[in-house]
């Protein structure tokens, strides 16, 4: 079947994101009750479960286990997965090509008969679910029934797969801890809108929030810090009361469990050799002592770019080296993300100690020394089966051949490393930080950077036209980034979140035409039904007219930087 995107979809069908083709025939339904079943194929199993667990909380409806073939009873939701599905071979664009988007598609019919949702792919099947679930209305998002509700499914035929491979979000879960719950709660709503890859941000100079039983210390003493800047870190504003947490390696595996079961891959971020404070408080020697009092460091209370970062020393590598050891043992995604950015140079251009290291390695300068403590790393994940994927600053004094990019400072690095042959993952900061302000408005709370409306958002387009077809084959995907500096619990954070989540990821999963062409006035409309699927969730996403006062930060100092963002 011809998969190109079908503009409009079908228009009684307020899906986000947006299929590639659906048919809609008009005011037909098929009405859900007590003696629909659910029948369930090999290789169905995850989605079953989900499904089943969802649906029935939301509907009352028991879902008994039903007849594949569809000859127990009328009405029938049978799951499926069928290898074989040719309906989006070649839909995806980047490295992963044609088995991922086989492996993602799916085909959904509502008859009068029943529902058939057949995956090319477990993860295909699972997002069908997602559509299933949307197509049921908004109350299929709660946990429990309304009373007087009817449960019916529109007849229609859609054929899906995505465009990306890498669907992702960054969560900094650093700088505000966010606790186990919350990070679930984040896969739930990740899996709700078709994302697939969460990056954790797990350490940084303001907390360290994994648990390494190798170095108790880093827990210990990294994990929290007595006070918080509030606001941005010009602000005269303090929390003077202690912050921190971090996950246990039990709670890591229950969190890469739980996002498994949804299709999704969780990618740990362990930042080196910058944004380390938290580190060098627990262990200084880590940190270039010869420059600075290392055991006289806290872990920092305040924002912005920290001067400390970790000496390029053997006893640093070996460190590290165990850390990722057991980073490797609790989450088996194929990259690891080594940070990379914003390492400032100064201590070792103090430091005799670094600089005999530059000598000893017949180095130029300081970015060749980074380049060449993230070479190290790489080799050293590479001979382990693994990947390793940093920030675009990596490509600073040259990148070793197997390494990956997270494009932030704009397009420019994501262009550079795949015309060297890198892939990449798009996640430029003018297009797709999350936490840049929303509106203009004096009203909206402790506004960051640049304006990024929704439509800002829906109008990003993950591969510069700079590429030629071979070199954006290397662009893995896309992701959206959220820093939590002035998200201080998860109220802030979804009304940063959302609802710009829902517009990227439709630039993520879905066929849409050039960003000038696409038909903002039919995303917003399909909106207004996804709304209520946020209420039902308990999502406090930014209100389209404003925030709420409750959501409002007056007197807490941001920083807007005016105008549009450069394009680079």
């Amino acid at each position: 079947m011809d998969m190109t995107p079908l503009n409009p979809v079908a228009p009684r069908l307020p899906l986000i994101p947006g299929p590639r083709a659906a048919t809609d025939a008009g005011p037909r339904f098929l009405e859900l009750g007590p003696r629909t079943g659910l029948a369930a194929g090999p290789g169905t199993e995850r989605t079953e479960r989900w499904l089943r667990a969802t649906l029935t909380a939301a509907t009352g409806l028991p879902l008994p286990p039903g007849d594949t073939a569809g000859t127990e009873r009328t009405g029938t939701i049978r799951l499926r997965v069928d290898p074989s599905a040719t309906w989006a071979a070649g839909a995806t664009e980047g490295a992963a090509g044609t088995a991922d988007a086989r492996e993602e598609s799916y085909r959904l019919t509502v008859s009068p008969d029943g529902v058939d949702l057949v995956g090319g792919g477990p993860a295909g099947l699972f997002w069908g679910a997602q559509t299933l679930r949307q197509l049921l209305g908004p109350d299929a998002f709660r946990r429990a029934p309304l009373p007087g509700r009817t449960w019916r499914l529109p007849l229609t035929d859609v054929r899906d797969a995505p465009r990306f491979g890498w669907r992702g979000l960054m969560l900094d879960v650093a700088r505000h801890f966010m606790p186990k719950d919350g990070v679930l709660r984040y896969l739930d709503l990740m899996a709700a809108h078709k994302l697939n890859v969460l990056h954790l941000h797990l350490t940084d100079d303001q907390g360290w929030r994994i648990e390494i039983r190798r170095y108790p210390g880093l827990t210990g003493t990294g994990s929290w810090r007595a006070r918080t800047k509030f606001g941005h870190r010009a602000s005269p504003r303090w929390e003077d009361k202690p912050h921190g947490g971090y996950y246990t390696r039990d709670d890591i595996r229950e969190i890469v469990a739980y996002a498994a079961e949804r299709h999704i891959t969780v990618v740990p971020e362990i930042d080196v050799p910058g944004h380390s404070q938290a580190a060098i408080a627990a262990y200084p020697e880590l940190g270039n002592t010869d420059v600075v009092d290392t055991a006289a460091l806290t872990v920092w209370d305040t924002w912005g770019i920290c001067p400390n970062v970790l000496a390029p020393t053997d006893h640093t590598l070996r460190f590290y080296e165990g850390v990722f050891e057991e980073v490797l043992e609790l989450f088996p995604s194929e990259f690891i993300h080594v940070g990379g950015d914003e390492c400032l140079k100064d201590q070792w251009r103090r430091s005799a100690a670094a600089q005999a290291r530059m000598r000893e390695l017949s180095l130029p300068d300081e970015n060749a020394l980074q380049a060449w403590f993230t070479g190290h790393f790489d080799t050293w994940l590479t001979a382990r089966g693994r990947r390793l994927i940093g920030w675009d600053e990596i490509l600073e004094g040259g990148l070793a051949p197997g390494a990956a990019v997270s494009s932030w400072r704009g397009y420019r690095g994501g262009i550079e490393a795949a015309r060297a042959g890198h892939d990449v993952v798009m996640c430029p900061e003018q297009q797709v930080y999350l936490d840049h302000r929303q509106d203009p408005g004096a009203d909206e709370p402790v506004p960051i950077g640049y304006v990024r409306t929704l439509e800002d958002v829906y109008r990003f387009d993950p591969v510069p036209p700079q590429l030629t077809a071979a070199e954006a084959r290397h662009v893995l995907g896309t992701q959206a980034n959220v820093w939590t500096e002035v998200m201080e619990d998860q109220g802030r954070v979804d009304y940063q979140v959302f609802p710009r989540l829902a517009a990227f990821a439709e630039v993520a999963w879905s066929a849409l035409p050039a960003p000038a062409e696409r038909d903002f006035d039919d995303f917003e409309r399909r909106m207004a039904v996804h709304y209520r699927r946020l209420d039902a969730l308990g999502v406090a996403y930014r209100p389209p007219a404003g925030p709420h006062p409750w959501q409002r930060r007056p007197g807490v100092l941001g920083r807007p930087i005016e105008g549009p963002p450069p394009e680079a």
